[in-house]
């Protein structure tokens, strides 16, 4: 991993260093919420960590094989919503989107994830796409 990122503020937006923030994560401290995970994964995505998403990615719907596009660029990750997925529950959902560059265009990803919480860790099941 880069040298950068254990000092500079998390890419997750929540403006904490990235070693107490998702780097916490990244390192093997279970995610305590669905929102927390889902701000890890995408500083996952935006420092290329396919090992972590594979790793909380449900095995039921994770895909065999994830391969990130090098050419797409992670800028920002705004929370639209949450429901549910605090330590006290074993579902959650969490509304995001998220903005990244590719080949020169801005564009948005904008999702409503599911999260399920097994053995005391929480995973990403699946999501929709919104406009």
């Amino acid at each position: 991993m880069d040298t950068w990122a254990m000092s500079e503020r998390c890419p997750c937006g929540t403006g904490l260093p990235y070693d107490e923030c998702c780097g916490r994560a990244h390192s093997g401290t279970p995610a305590p919420t669905a929102e927390a995970l889902m701000r890890s994964r995408y500083t996952a995505f935006t420092l290329g960590d396919v090992d972590y998403l594979t790793r909380t990615w449900h095995p039921d719907t994770r895909p065999a094989d994830l391969t990130l596009d090098p050419d797409q660029r992670w800028t920002r990750l705004d929370i639209l919503s949450t429901e549910a997925g605090t330590p006290f529950h074993t579902a959650g959902t969490v509304e995001f989107r998220a903005h990244y560059t590719r080949g020169g265009h801005r564009d948005s990803l904008h999702e409503r994830s599911r999260f399920t919480r097994e053995n005391g860790k929480w995973l990403y099941l699946d999501g929709d796409i919104r406009d």
